[in-house]
Order: structure tokens, then sequence, then C-alpha cells
């Protein structure tokens, strides 16, 4: 048999391929430097890549069957040693063409300061972008000892993107400052912690900030930093705390993100695989990019 699943398994790896006219596009950002925990999330891309392998394409909960649909992989983008501020030119420079020329583009971090460096990939005015987070914390964070992993969203309203244009979903209790709750309210940053997205349903609330995002803006650019996963089901997230959102919220609000036209880009930030038990984290980052896909087959 030639089609015979004990002979070849068909994988979401499969689906990477070098043709530059596939719809999606996908690009590493291994940037580890800037991370206020010190850690290895410069393996991530690669190591989330390698996991594609152990992913199947087929949903049979949905019959979601992504066989057909192919993935630009465009590589890592060179970030060793770069600090974020150094990194933001060539991120730049790699994200925007992929932006122009694809329906959708993946970013795989990375800690999250590559977020920053996305948004103004997406809209250099950063007056026509919006920015939705999956994050346990604000990232509002001053500046003024430099730019790290806990300041991309405060470094972009000092570059100008309007706080109107920025949703945040799933902080977390005792993991963010009175300081930058308060910044957040100034700026008028649309804010719905874990015990929301819990109580109405993460992909209920992502699915209303993505209406009001996209009322205002003409693309959208998604922070998935995974440490708003519960930390049991995230244990290579550093940042990741016990009381985070249910991995299946997780996943359920990724599939709908991604099904809307105007989320142009996506990043998943903070996997760290040097602090990874049994390869959950992997998987799970792994799974992430399978429902960023089913997502976007529903457009």
């Amino acid at each position: 048999m030639t089609d015979s699943d004990c002979r070849s398994w068909f994988s979401a790896a499969d689906l990477l391929t070098q043709d530059a006219g596939a719809p999606v596009a996908l690009i590493g950002a291994p940037l580890g430097l800037g991370s206020i925990t010190p850690g290895r999330c410069d393996l991530a891309p690669e190591t989330v890549r390698t996991a594609m392998k152990r992913m199947s394409v087929y949903d049979l909960e949905t019959g979601t069957d992504l066989s057909t649909l192919r993935i630009f992989d465009d590589g890592d983008i060179g970030l060793e040693e770069l600090q974020p501020a150094n990194s933001l030119a060539p991120m730049i420079e790699r994200i925007s063409r992929l932006t122009q020329q694809h329906e959708l583009t993946i970013v795989l971090g990375g800690n999250n300061a590559v977020t920053r460096p996305c948004v103004h990939a997406l809209d250099p005015t950063l007056q026509r972008v919006g920015v939705l987070t999956l994050d346990a914390h604000f990232d509002l964070r001053d500046t003024d000892c430099g730019l790290t992993n806990g300041n991309p969203i405060q470094a972009l309203l000092e570059d100008g993107l309007p706080g109107a244009h920025i949703a945040q979903l799933g902080l977390l209790p005792f993991a963010n400052t009175k300081k930058a709750h308060d910044k957040a309210k100034a700026a008028g940053i649309t804010v719905a912690t874990a015990a929301a997205c819990k109580a109405e349903g993460l992909a209920a609330i992502a699915e209303h900030a993505l209406a009001m995002l996209a009322s205002r803006c003409d693309v959208i650019h998604v922070d998935f930093d995974i440490d708003v996963v519960e930390r049991s089901a995230m244990p290579g997230a550093p940042g990741a705390r016990p009381g985070g959102v249910p991995v299946q919220a997780f996943f359920d609000a990724t599939r709908l993100i991604c099904a809307h036209p105007k989320v142009r880009s996506v990043d998943l930030t903070e996997f760290d695989p040097s602090l990874d038990v049994a390869a959950i984290s992997a998987l799970t980052a792994a799974r992430w990019v399978c429902e960023v896909l089913a997502g976007f087959q529903q457009r």
C-alpha cells in the first residue's frame, strides 16, 4: 500500500514548505536576551518545529483536515546576541515582507519582546493596527532601564500606538502591579482578567475584543504569550502561574481568533524549552500551531 500509515505519518511538520506562494508563512524569532527571568526562549522555534512532527493534520472532533494547506517556512531571523532594541530593525525587515506576501504570518518567539517589532512590521504608522494579547501580564513595565520582555506594550504606547487599539486577555492576580493596571486604564486598554475569561469563556471574550478592534483598525496582530496558560499545562513558560486559563480554552480561542480576516500576524512567546517537562510545553505549542491553521482554514 503506497498510502500505508504504518509506513509514513503525514504530520503538521510536513505542511512546511519552501514555496513562497503558500498562503501562510512561518518564521522563527529566537530572541533570548532581554528576558527578566534569564532562560533559553531562543530554543523555542526549532523545538516547536520538531514537536510539529508529532501532530496529525486531522481534527476528528470537527472534521478539520489541514492536509492541503501549506506553510512557507522562512527559517529564523539571526538574533543571536541581540538585545530587544537592536532586534527591532532586522525583525521588521523580515516580518514586514512576509505580511505583505502572505495572508497570515506566524512568528515563533523568542521572548515577548518580539511583539513590538511584529506590530511595527504590520503597520509602520501604528495608526491602523490593533493588538490583542493573551497574556498573564500587562507588559507595561517602565522603559527607563531599557527594553525587556516585560514592556513591549509600554514601548508600543510610547511609539504612538493608541491604547484604544489594544485588548489584553487573561491577566492574573499577583502577577501584575497596581501601577501597570492604572496605566492600562489611563491608556484606554481593554482588559479581561483570567477569572473573567474562565467565567465567560476565553473564546467568547476574544470574539468581543476582536469585534471591537476590527471596528477601529484595518489589521490586527495577536500576541499569544504562552504563560497565559495554567502552569501545570505549561511548565516550560517561566511566567506561567497556577490559575492561568485552561489549555483547551487557549486552543479554542486560538482557532476562533485566527479565523478572523483582519488577523494578519500572530506570535507565540515565552516558551523556554529548557524548563519543559515530558515535552508538555512543546506539544502544547505544536498544537497551538495546528489551531492557528485550523482557524485560518475557516476564513
